[in-house]
């Protein structure tokens, strides 16, 4: 079978490009970025990932020099584009602006990777960008074939040796016709078209009978889509007699969330799955605890404690069980799960028992290689209910990480911003916020996000009054995170009209906080059901901050809509501000509820979650 090799350089999308090349039907294998030239030889194709670092930081990632002497095809990404530049006497500079999420590049030379772009003459295609260094001098024999305005060489070429660079993401589904770059490098490259998840579900039943041998698997399951497809294929390589199901009441379900597990459950005919209400041992554990990765650690411990006391009251015997998990890819990229990709943020199945767990080889991960979309392909291949497949993703530890936990203000360091303004002054200049006369405030609290695949902890920056316009306030965010580093998300106030005055309350998760919540988002999931926006929307997280608004009583809700496919990038949603207006006054009657938000900020530079 023909195969096309990814090195990773430590990009979040590293293993999106395997899976993007996949989907074209052709088998990617992903290595580490300065894997032996040789061991790439019988490859027909060759693609450099991006990276979180600079080609010119001491210790940084270089793939093998003799790879570019191989004669094989080569597609560099992002950092991979900047490390064809460096390594073949072109010039890599940081660049004046940094550009995180959605740009227009102008195509200049429609031959290579844009064979058959722009037929009718439209030269611009929007992309997704993430990075800080640029290209800034092509190597010799190469051409530049598209730019941008604030990065003269997005993509050049060497047709004749079949190297390619390109700045953006091309397997990103933001890049609006980022397959067709990746069919046209695979065309290029020759290599045939011979994979299909049918081959992957195939081989991964028989990968799990030889992984588990004679042992059963012990599944802690959530009802949601990973967790169900991944039990499944655990049962039909196993049988039914061989996997135990485990769902945990942690206290932080979505209110009717294990009522309707329970219906799942029951609908695909699983019987051995044990319900198991450890809520109050969750909300001791938790208390006190503020720093969002501590609480995920503390969630995922707690996970495995339950799993042992369960364990131990059945009378199973460890030497008999391995521990099934439901992780997907971004999972084990946001924790930094390749070798060399930066911790974004720790999922609850990746803390580090658990790591050392797989190191061990005392858990199995049946779709730890997919991504959400493949999964929910998985999920109808072996005959899934579609409700259950097209259930919008949860996190595992539930509305814990929804509700933000505070001990004290921050904000960010003043600094000094171009022209010796002012962060007030700077923001409210004209290529900012001023043009378009908004009123803002710089939020006293955190947010995790993603930028130039780094994570980020920052403030967020709420947008009041001005041009209610998602187009216009999609345009603002994306100005305001590409050119401020204090801020990595952007929010616009829905309630109150207007803020004059921001409090935070030092909250942690409590059962009454956590109540608050689960009505808030009862109210928003039945509301886009009704108004059968659901399936528009990828995922609705609903999030609690511990911030009073203009002294009122209770906290602040925040609405994170997001349209997405793997979840490795996201836009916001643009909900149509009638069907706002009346969500917010369904919102209002709640009691502990001072405010509403509305998140208008892409992943990057935000992660879906705030946590």
């Amino acid at each position: 079978m023909d195969k096309i090799a990814v090195l990773d350089f430590g990009g979040q999308y590293a293993h999106l490009i395997a899976n993007r090349i996949r989907r074209i039907g052709v088998y990617s294998d992903l290595f580490d970025g300065e894997i032996d030239a040789e061991k790439l030889r019988e490859y027909k194709g060759i693609i450099l990932s991006g990276g979180p670092q600079s080609v010119h930081a001491e210790g940084s990632l270089q793939c093998d020099h003799e790879v570019f002497k191989l004669g094989i095809p080569i597609l560099g990404l992002c950092y991979g584009h900047q490390i064809i530049g460096h390594v073949l006497g072109g010039k890599v500079e940081p660049g004046k602006v940094r550009e995180y999420g959605k740009a227009s590049v102008k195509i200049s030379n429609k031959t290579g990777i844009f064979e058959g772009f722009c037929e009718e003459g439209n030269e611009m295609q929007d992309v997704w960008m993430s990075h800080f260094d640029q290209v800034t001098v092509a190597p010799s024999n190469f051409e530049i074939t598209a730019f941008t305005n604030d990065c003269p060489i997005a993509a050049m070429q060497n047709f004749e040796r079949k190297i390619f660079g390109i700045q953006f993401h091309p397997e990103v589904t933001h890049t609006k016709n980022g397959m067709k770059i990746l069919e046209n490098f695979v065309k290029i490259t020759g290599a045939a078209r011979e994979w299909s998840i049918d081959k992957f579900i195939e081989n991964e039943i028989a990968a799990i009978s030889e992984k588990v041998g004679n042992k059963k698997v012990f599944m802690m399951v959530s009802g949601g889509v990973d967790s169900t497809v991944a039990f499944t294929l655990l049962e039909k390589a196993l049988g039914n007699e061989r996997v135990y199901g485990l769902f945990v009441d942690t206290g932080f379900l979505r209110k009717g969330e294990r009522e309707q597990v329970e219906g799942i459950f029951k609908t695909i005919g699983a019987t051995n799955v044990k319900i198991e209400d450890a809520s109050g041992e969750y909300f001791e554990a938790l208390k006190g605890v503020y720093d969002p990765e501590k609480k995920r650690q503390i969630i995922g411990s707690k996970f495995l404690e339950v799993q042992r006391r369960v364990f131990s009251e059945m009378g199973l015997n460890t030497d008999e069980w391995i521990l099934g998990q439901g992780t997907i890819y971004p999972d084990t990229i946001e924790t930094g799960g390749t070798k060399h990709a930066d911790k974004i943020k720790t999922h609850h199945n990746r803390i580090p028992e658990i790591q050392k767990m797989i190191e061990q080889g005392l858990v199995i991960e049946p779709i730890s290689q997919l991504y959400k979309d493949e999964v929910r392909e998985v999920g109808e291949k072996l005959g899934l209910p579609a409700d259950l497949v097209w259930r919008h993703p949860f996190p595992g530890p539930g509305l814990a990480v929804r509700c933000l936990c505070a001990e004290e203000e921050h904000y960010p360091e003043e600094g000094i911003y171009p022209g010796r303004l002012s962060l007030k002054e700077y923001l409210s200049s004209e290529i900012l916020i001023g043009h378009y006369r908004y009123d803002f405030d710089v939020l006293p609290i955190r947010s995790v996000g993603v930028q130039g695949d780094v994570r980020s902890y920052k403030n967020p920056l709420v947008l009041s009054s001005g041009n209610k316009n998602m187009d216009i306030l999609g345009l603002v965010s994306t100005n305001i995170t590409n050119f401020t580093p204090a801020i990595n998300r952007v929010l616009y106030l829905l309630y109150p009209e207007k803020i004059d005055s921001i409090t935070l309350q030092k909250s942690y998760l409590t059962p009454s906080r956590i109540s608050v919540l689960q009505d808030a988002d009862k109210i928003v999931m039945d509301f886009i059901k009704e108004k059968k926006i659901d399936r528009e929307i990828w995922q609705f997280p609903t999030v609690l901050l511990p911030l009073s608004i203009n002294g009122a009583s209770g906290e602040t809700i925040v609405l994170r809509p997001v349209e997405s496919e793997e979840a490795m990038t996201a836009n916001f949603y643009k909900m149509d501000f009638a069907l706002l207006d009346e969500l917010v006054e369904k919102l209002k009657l709640v009691k502990g509820v001072s405010a509403v938000l509305y998140d208008i900020t892409n992943k990057p530079p935000a992660t879906i979650e705030w946590e």
